[in-house]
């Protein structure tokens, strides 16, 4: 559905009636770029979308991408018209589990649509920004709202990493620390969220860049700064989860080895207490048979002799693993 349509007159919003006739008064006035209509639309059924792209007369192909939705994020080009799909997140701490969402925005002269799928998509924090503290960038026109919104995704980039660093310290305090209390189970989702947020982030990093470019699509010089500062903010994103990954790889690795210590451990104590045992089933084994004629069968001492052997044997042999390390 329609969750905003308005229009901008150097940066300043005005209300918008219909679509097409606005659009074909500011074609017809020789409105400048900065002058442009902003639809902004919530999981759009294909009937709504078909709606504003025939008003607006969009791209066709630039429409496709934007009904399929689970794209991987781009920047592309369709004769004038620019298609960007961004990814968003949101870091769910109950489990903390990372939640996808989409993000479209389909650029052309006095034109901005976009397009969320997914609940971990807002547009709403965009445009309040831009309209209460940037009409400065709202009047370089509409790439000024690709920027807020891909700026918008790269802040919630920058809080999820800070709170998967809060998850990687305490699992290392866990694995390295005296805690005792790691588990492989939960390392391995960690890493399973950090690809997730890899992936997410990563295809953003060069159509980013493209956009600082002085020979690329941006021609203000103020919003390339400006998308060169999103990038480089991006990129310091990128590095932490190169790192998370690293570090949860070294983590997982530990704690296996740690574990295979352990049983290690165990299994020596478990082998010294059978060879002590051992020796006194042995004895006991020998004079359980049922012979009339043993040694020292029918002997007064037989019998504490036979226990004093038992119970001196296992001292020793007590003695010699307590001295090896193995109980």
């Amino acid at each position: 559905m329609i969750v905003h349509r308005a229009l901008y007159r150097q940066g300043r919003r005005e209300e918008c009636g219909d679509l097409s006739r606005d659009l074909a008064r500011l074609q017809a006035e020789g409105a400048p770029g900065s002058d442009f209509i902003w639809v902004a639309l919530a999981d759009p059924t294909p009937e709504e979308f078909d709606h504003v792209r025939t008003e607006l007369d969009l791209h066709p192909l630039a429409v496709e991408d934007v009904l399929g939705g689970g794209e991987r994020a781009k920047v592309e080009a369709y004769d004038g018209t620019v298609l960007a799909v961004v990814k968003t997140l949101r870091y769910v701490e109950e489990s903390s589990d990372i939640e996808t969402g989409d993000v479209m925005a389909v650029i052309a002269p006095h034109v901005a649509v976009t397009v969320r799928h997914g609940d971990p998509a807002t547009l709403h924090d965009v445009r309040d920004r831009l309209e209460s503290h940037e009409q400065e960038l709202l009047r370089e026109g509409p790439m000024a709202v690709l920027h807020g919104l891909v700026d918008e995704v790269v802040d919630s980039y920058q809080e999820i990493d800070e709170e998967v660093g809060k998850d990687l310290e305490e699992i290392e305090r866990e694995v390295f620390g005296d805690v005792g209390s790691a588990d492989s189970t939960t390392i391995y989702r960690l890493k399973r969220e950090v690809l997730e947020f890899r992936r997410a982030a990563l295809p953003l990093r060069m159509p980013l860049h493209q956009l600082t470019e002085r020979q690329g699509r941006v021609r203000s010089e103020e919003l390339r700064l400006q998308f060169r500062d999103t990038a480089d903010h991006l990129d310091a994103v990128l590095a932490d989860i190169d790192s998370f990954d690293a570090l949860l790889t070294d983590a997982l690795s530990t704690h296996l080895s740690q574990i295979g210590v352990r049983q290690n451990e165990d299994m020596r104590k478990i082998s010294a207490w059978a060879a002590m045992i051992a020796v006194p089933t042995l004895v006991a084994g020998i004079y359980g048979m049922n012979f009339d004629h043993m040694p020292e069968l029918h002997w007064m001492l037989g019998y504490p002799l036979s226990l004093v052997l038992m119970a001196a044997a296992v001292a020793v042999l007590w003695r010699s693993f307590k001295r090896s390390g193995w109980l």
